[in-house]
């Protein structure tokens, strides 16, 4: 059978299909012996086999040309008869060659061509002039997700077209009514996230059904003549950055079904004219400023809806819920106050309502045993919600996401939320609730994250909590718990974060399990006694260590040393004594409260902390006595080697201590610049992969190694920790693939392998070495200098720059692990995002945890991440946010054990309290830089919305920090 492919904007969804119903089976619906009635004409074959030969020169080019009958070929459907083409989809096939478009002209039977997601960057002449033949009866016409840069007048002259999706690309606007009101026949029009600015065009045809401009640059009000268009069924003017009040004529629209208008700065009212398009099922405007009350008309019809992020105030309508057909509502961060209306529609599976001011008590309906089955989604925190929690929320059966988190419950967890047998996240923090903590949620098999802190629990912690399988973040501080930590810790394989800290546990410190992604640890403001474990090295991967304001004695064991992640430690205020053990990266150390500890690693950050005086003065004779005998040693050394150059000649010297050379299986090249291609040895790369004194940076997934080749030149080899089973390098065709489409990518602010070596068990990757830290080491590196705003702003546009690259590339790189620690720097004010591959050569479904247990560091993991198993371009976004929140504040992710994000959210209420946000010692050194600050603040807040729907899209990041100059 011939290949049927007709791919209709898949942005918004099939919306067109009725529209194309009269020309659609004329091409789409053909089978290979129809195709066969006869041979395709002479000209179109010769045509095809010149588009065949750019294709299979793409990246992606895999166009089988040895079947006779081009018909037959992917992506290319034939008229009845076989004698013509009349449509070709060649999506995602890496075309770079524009050349492509003048081969395309000669087709004039074309009906349908689709060239989304591939690398093109001009229109030809040929393209843009009416000699182009393939204009006249072309219906369908996708270039989205390309890099074509160029006024849209370039795209004039379809007589026929009914659909252009030119999104994700660089168009400019030029006379932006004049152009759009020369297509005679267009019924679907999609120019979203491309360059246009100026006001929002209403010279279309009238026959307009979908206008998609979100993701722009356009400016003022919505105009009224919009209201013209009676046909319209789709209407997104998203993530721009329109003004003013939304005018009131939507029932000039009575076949809207979509209509989108979040990330804008629209004020007023919702308009009342919604109530009279009967059609619309859904209406975001989230992330405005509309205020107002809201009214049981909005959701009369709509079964989407999301007005979160504005200043809506009153009550909700006691029947805004109950709406036959409504699915999800999000209201989040508003002023609504009263209760929440206890009549909810049987379809709703979404509802988001915190960081609100509702009071009053959970309705015991919201979870009615015969009608609530499909709630999923359950988001109340942030409000005034009092009373006890209801047990009937253990009808919810379907529940996966309970939020109740900041209100006033009290009382006891009921036992019926152990019958959520789907709950992945539930966060009851920062209430009033008592009690014992529930040993039957032991039966939440399905739990990932549990938040119980900051209420008034008491008694001992349940051992089977820690035997849920799942079970990666737990938060338990600040209760009453008392009693020993159980054994059964052990059992948290996929162990993130704990955080047993401000109880009153008492006994030893139990063994910890074998987690490679546990990233903190804190058991602080206990009374814990005892030594400090040996066996805490096993959490290899941990960030963040606070024992503090407990009894602990005894000597630190060495093995922390060996914690290669390790950003912050805190030992304060315990009984322990002797040393610090030295780490090789730069460790923030509190040591303060222990008189017989003595942190003497400058290079730690941690001010020394010197004990008695007689403990002082044994110190000293210690070092006096070591330097000694280290100066004796040197000496040797120094004899030996100069001896032994008059035995040997150099090229007999051995290899440093270390592993076995590896023994390369394959290796390539992947760069042409002549410069790399003369200098790299694969085996003197391998040489210095195996001296561990070559070792530079170490990350959760890779090692760094300097490797300096004969000529003198300094390369990265970066060592992929592949012995996990998550690593997917078992087929090394598929990861030599995937890593030289990577590294034919160019831009200055990403790490671009030049080269990459498959040994036995291990896969390297080579890149140049201009090393100069990371970001993390530049703001907490512990040097007394103040990195100036100037320096932090340009990091954060070089790393918006690369991460905006990568997400508009043909097939979008998005980043597992984007912190402060991935993005290296070639000088101060040049940052380059590191370990882009991860994506590629790591599969999330071998990894029997939550996705958050391999996705991203501490402080930078989007809350959704704990819930899903899907990479997002949002949760990149949201880990920009955070770095853009450590260049504002100069705070690390995490601090004192609360997330920078969190902590920055929580002040944004308020006007006065954004300052406290800031970096007092830089936001003060001039008015501009003040101003500059805070409107970056903006931006970093909204990258860390809660809802990943919320987030902007990086473009438009980068788009706002260009405009924050």
């Amino acid at each position: 059978m011939a290949e049927r492919r007709y791919c209709l904007c898949a942005t918004h969804g099939c919306f067109l299909l009725p529209l194309l119903l009269p020309f659609l089976f004329s091409f789409c619906v053909l089978d290979a012996p129809l195709a066969a009635a006869a041979a395709l004409n002479k000209t179109q074959d010769a045509i095809l086999r010149d588009i065949g030969i750019l294709v299979n020169e793409s990246a992606n080019g895999r166009w089988n040309m040895a079947d006779p009958n081009p018909c037959h070929w992917s992506g290319i459907n034939c008229s009845s008869s076989g004698s013509s083409v009349v449509n070709i989809t060649l999506s995602n096939y890496g075309i770079s060659n524009s050349s492509i478009f003048d081969s395309l002209c000669l087709l004039d039977s074309l009906q349908a061509l689709d060239l989304s997601r591939n690398s093109l960057t001009v229109l030809t002449a040929q393209f843009s002039s009416s000699s182009c033949l393939m204009k006249q009866g072309l219906h369908f016409l996708n270039l989205s997700s390309n890099q074509l840069a160029s006024p849209l007048s370039n795209l004039l002259g379809f007589p026929q077209l009914a659909i252009l999706d030119v999104s994700s690309n660089y168009f400019t606007s030029g006379n932006l009514g004049a152009d759009l009101g020369s297509f005679p026949s267009l019924t679907s029009l999609n120019l979203s996230s491309n360059k246009l600015n100026g006001d929002v065009p209403t010279n279309m045809v009238d026959s307009l059904a979908e206008l998609v401009l979100s993701g722009n640059q356009l400016s003022g009000s919505i105009p009224r003549r919009l209201f013209k268009y009676g046909n319209l069924t789709l209407l997104d003017l998203s993530q721009n950055q329109l003004t003013g009040t939304v005018p009131d004529g939507f029932k000039s629209l009575p076949k809207l079904e979509t209509l989108l208008l979040s990330g804008n700065n629209l004020t007023g009212a919702i308009p009342p004219s919604l109530s009279n398009v009967t059609t619309l099922s859904r209406f975001a405007a989230n992330q405005n400023n509309f205020n107002g009350s809201i009214h049981s008309w909005i959701t009369q019809n709509v079964r989407m809806l999301d007005l979160s992020y504005n200043n809506l105030s009153g009550e909700i309508p006691p029947d805004f819920l109950s709406h036959k057909g409504l699915q999800t509502v999000d209201l989040t961060s508003n002023m609504l106050k009263g209760a929440i209306p206890s009549n909810l529609s049987q379809s709703l599976y979404r509802l988001r309502l915190g960081g609100n001011q509702l009071d009053g008590v959970i309705p015991t309906l919201i979870c009615d045993i015969n009608g609530m089955a499909k709630m999923a989604y359950l988001e109340l925190d942030n409000n005034h919600l009092t009373g006890n929690i209801p047990s009937e929320l253990g009808n919810c059966k379907s529940l996966s996401l309970l939020n109740l988190a900041s209100n006033s419950f009290q009382g006891l967890v009921p036992d019926d939320i152990s019958k959520l047998g789907k709950l992945v996240v539930l966060n009851l923090q920062n209430n009033n609730l008592s009690g014992a903590i529930p040993s039957t949620f032991s039966k939440l098999t399905n739990l990932s994250t549990l938040n119980l802190s900051l209420n008034s629990f008491t008694g001992e912690i349940p051992s089977g909590i820690f035997e849920v399988p799942n079970l990666s973040n737990l938060y338990f501080q600040g209760n009453k718990i008392s009693g020993a930590i159980p054994i059964s810790i052990r059992s948290l394989k996929y162990l993130i974060e704990l955080n047993l800290g401000d109880n009153a546990l008492t006994g030893t410190i139990p063994t910890m399990p074998t987690s490679a992604s546990a990233a903190l640890l804190n058991l602080s403001h206990n009374h814990l006694s005892g030594p400090i474990p040996s066996t805490i090295n096993s959490l290899s991967e941990l960030e963040i260590l606070d024992l503090s304001h407990n009894n602990l004695s005894g000597t630190v064991p060495s093995s922390l040393g060996s914690l290669v992640g390790l950003t912050q430690l805190d030992l304060s205020y315990n009984n322990l004594s002797g040393f610090v053990p030295i780490f090789r990266q730069n460790v923030n150390i509190d040591t303060a409260g222990n008189p017989d500890l003595v942190n003497g690693t400058g290079d730690n950050n941690g001010t020394p902390t010197i004990g008695k005086k007689k403990r002082h003065s044994f110190v000293i004779v210690i070092f006096i006595i070591a330097g000694a005998l280290v100066g004796l040693c040197v000496l040797a050394v120094i004899i030996m080697v100069s001896l032994s150059k008059r035995t040997y000649r150099v090229e007999d010297e051995g290899l440093p201590d270390g592993e076995p050379v590896p023994q390369i299986i394959n290796g390539r090249l992947i760069t042409m610049n002549s410069i790399h291609t003369s200098a790299v040895e694969f085996v003197k790369a391998m040489e210095a992969v195996s001296n561990h004194q070559n070792i530079f940076l170490k990350t959760r997934f890779c090692t760094y190694y300097k490797a300096v080749m004969p000529n003198g030149s300094t390369y990265s080899v970066k060592k992929l920790h592949s012995s996990d089973k998550i690593f997917q390098i078992g087929s090394q065709e598929k990861f030599a693939r995937e890593i030289e489409v990577l590294g034919k990518l160019t831009n200055s602010n990403v790490m671009v392998p030049l080269a990459y070596i498959l040994t036995v068990d291990c896969a390297y990757l080579i890149y140049e070495h201009a090393y100069k830290g990371t970001v993390s080491d530049l703001l907490h590196g512990g040097k007394s200098d103040v990195i100036d705003w100037p320096s932090r702003y340009s990091i954060a546009l070089g790393v918006a720059q690369g991460l905006t690259f990568l997400h508009g590339c043909t097939q979008p790189v998005l980043l597992l692990d984007l912190s402060t620690r991935t993005i290296h720097l070639k000088s101060t004010n040049e940052p380059q995002i590191g370990d882009i591959e991860l994506y590629k050569v790591i599969d999330p479904s071998r990894s029997t945890g939550s996705f958050s247990t391999i996705a991203g560091t501490v402080g930078y993991i989007p809350p959704e991440y704990a819930y899903t198993m899907r990479l997002t371009m949002a949760g990149n976004v949201y880990s920009f946010g955070v770095i853009l929140l450590e260049l504002l504040t100069g705070k690390p992710s995490v601090n004192d054990g609360i997330e920078l994000a969190k902590w920055a959210l929580s002040l944004s209420g308020r006007p006065e309290q954004r300052e406290q946000i800031l970096d007092t010692r830089i936001s003060g050194t001039s008015i501009a830089v003040h101003s500059q600050m805070l409107s970056v603040l903006n931006i970093a807040l909204s990258c860390v919305a809660f809802s990943p729907d919320a987030r902007p899209k990086m473009r438009n990041v980068l788009r706002m920090l260009f405009n924050a100059k």
